[in-house]
């Protein structure tokens, strides 16, 4: 099972964002890769410390990581954990430190600072659309989508900047009271990469990119909600020379469903019953999201009981079992009727079998609405 996020910074979910940005500063430093030459166990817990900022760092992710735990980032959506390079890490969260990390990755010493290096530009990210069946939603998916994103043209190719000659910043030295002060800068020639396009095709962009379409395999967890983002990294543009791709954002819309109504977990049907049939007793076909079931409908049911059918309704995002089937009794009151019905109604207008006779086991309308929500 992977590590709560919480834990790994030792926090909990009370932590302001400055405890948490404390916190993975502190985990950084005692881990990182500079201080633990050789040491995969540091850099494993260092990689898991920056995953955690990322999503606790994040006021929206947070929030649904509170909500969902790990499967809120399933099927691409997340910080990708272990997947990700130390580059990656370093270009993401170099400011913790003040001075950056840089990067490669060089560490010169706490005492000065992690800089001197080129920053790697992140492309920018795509969002799309998917709509779900309520099918799909209970039982998980594999989407190929077609996307348009920008990548890096072929015969492309990128030189040193002549600026800052491809460190990605320029150093200024300024006369203080306290004497010369020397500070670094981005590059502004190069935007802080250290590199420039050298030559591309006709057909590319400034940046040396096209627009291709490519087909994206997208895993959707069982349980997803209307309106959840999930994130496949690495499938949005692509950034020119050496940089990271964005991201693909997939936005789940829900489609509403013929005869079933979704509410969290559970799921509602309707289901109209004759006369003959709620006096008789009969069995009936429902839908649910697996296939249709067969219900037994008792004699003498009464209209607005509720059968539940336990785990038929949608399986938890968290993964906490699945929620049920409420199967809403409507007994159907015919609105026209022949003589000989007619006559046969009013023979039983006052027969003793047709008169109201609630039981103390026939619940009230509230006491049903409690039960629902029990």
């Amino acid at each position: 099972m992977k590590e709560d996020y919480y834990d790994i910074l030792k926090i909990d979910k009370s932590a302001s964002a400055s405890d948490i940005k404390k916190a993975y500063r502190k985990k950084a430093i005692k881990y990182h890769p500079d201080k633990n030459p050789d040491d995969k166990a540091a850099e494993d817990m260092f990689k898991k410390a920056a995953e955690a900022y990322e999503v606790l760092s994040n006021p929206e992710k947070k929030a649904r990581y509170d909500q969902f735990g790990h499967q809120a980032f399933q099927g691409g959506g997340g910080f990708n954990g272990g997947g990700m390079n130390m580059d990656d890490i370093f270009s993401q969260f170099g400011d913790i430190f003040g001075g950056g990390f840089g990067g490669g990755g060089g560490f010169s010493g706490f005492g000065g600072g992690f800089g001197g290096q080129q920053r790697r530009v992140k492309g920018s990210n795509l969002r799309i659309r998917i709509t779900l069946t309520l099918e799909e939603i209970a039982n998980g998916v594999e989407k190929k989508l077609k996307v348009k994103r920008k990548v890096q043209a072929a015969g492309t190719t990128y030189k040193t900047c002549s600026t800052c000659n491809g460190s990605g910043q320029v150093m200024r030295v300024t006369n203080t009271i306290l004497g010369r002060m020397q500070t670094a800068s981005p590059c502004t020639t190069c935007g802080g990469v250290g590199e420039m396009i050298d030559k591309k095709p006709a057909d590319a962009d400034a940046q040396g990119l096209v627009i291709q379409e490519e087909t994206v395999s997208v895993k959707i967890p069982a349980g997803v909600v209307d309106g959840m983002q999930l994130k496949v990294s690495g499938k949005g543009n692509e950034a020119p020379g050496n940089g990271i791709s964005g991201d693909l954002l997939v936005a789940i819309q829900e489609e509403e469903h013929a005869t079933l109504k979704r509410e969290g977990d559970n799921l509602h049907y309707d289901l109209y019953v004759s006369l003959p049939d709620a006096v008789l007793g009969n069995s009936q076909e429902i839908d649910t999201v697996t296939g249709k079931v067969r219900i037994k409908i008792e004699p003498g049911v009464q209209s607005g009981k509720i059968l539940r059918l336990r785990g038929k309704g949608i399986p938890s995002i968290n993964g906490y079992g699945k929620g049920d089937l409420l199967v809403h009794i409507n007994v159907w009151t015919p609105k026209t009727l022949n003589k000989e019905q007619k006559d046969f109604f009013e023979r039983m207008r006052d027969d003793e079998h047709f008169l109201p006779k609630p039981e103390s086991s026939d619940k009230s309308f509230f006491e049903k609405v409690k039960d629902m929500f029990s």
